[in-house]
């Protein structure tokens, strides 16, 4: 799955995504907006996601399109586009959702299958258990199709319907961890988590 993640800072949302996404090659889109604000990061995202490259990018050309003479009056606007191959989601459309994204980076001697084998063995399986259960809406574990960041980081994102989804979900890692003594030694093995950031939006998402 590619998910296309349009980003800027400004002091409102700047693209009507229902009028941008109405195509059916998309298999789920939607709005963020940054709940806690950094210095230099952006404030508002519309995001949008298809099982090929040429389906979000079609999509990212028209948003350019349409919106290019509001985006360039911004005074930051980026783009980041990345591929998943762990991920679910419920369908239909949900509004003031959590999102919550973690960016990770491997350790130098990570081995190559490093995200396969941590998505497989820890967080697949839980989040799998989360969205049966309800609490998650959507999770999906990424890295950049086109590298403009470090090529050693991941991210892993979750939303839940509410901020007790949250609770829930960050518990339930933590339990994980507990509770099975083999997953912390596997986590920090691959993993630097003293490079690790954590992100909070508020959404508007539609999965078909």
């Amino acid at each position: 799955m590619y998910t296309i993640v349009s980003r800027w800072a400004s002091e409102k949302a700047l693209v009507d995504t229902n009028k941008l996404f109405a195509v059916g090659a998309l298999i789920g889109y939607g709005a963020d907006e940054t709940v806690l604000h950094q210095t230099e990061g952006s404030t508002h995202a519309v995001w949008w996601s298809a099982m090929s490259m040429a389906a979000v990018l079609n999509v990212l050309e028209e948003l350019h399109k349409r919106s290019a003479p509001i985006l360039n009056t911004t005074p930051k606007h980026w783009d980041g586009i990345y591929v998943s191959r762990f991920y679910n989601w419920h369908s239909g459309s949900s509004h003031g959702a959590y999102t919550q994204t973690t960016s990770y980076r491997l350790n130098a001697g990570a081995p190559d299958d490093a995200v396969e084998v941590l998505s497989k063995n820890i967080f697949v399986p839980l989040f799998e258990k989360l969205l049966s259960d309800g609490t998650l809406i959507e999770y999906q574990v990424d890295v950049e199709a086109e590298h403009t960041e470090a090529p050693d980081t991941f991210w892993i994102s979750v939303v839940t319907a509410n901020a007790e989804g949250l609770d829930k979900v960050n518990a339930s890692i933590g339990e994980i961890f507990n509770a099975n003594p083999l997953v912390g030694p596997t986590f920090f093995a691959d993993v630097n988590f003293a490079a690790h950031r954590d992100y909070l939006y508020r959404t508007e998402a539609t999965y078909r």
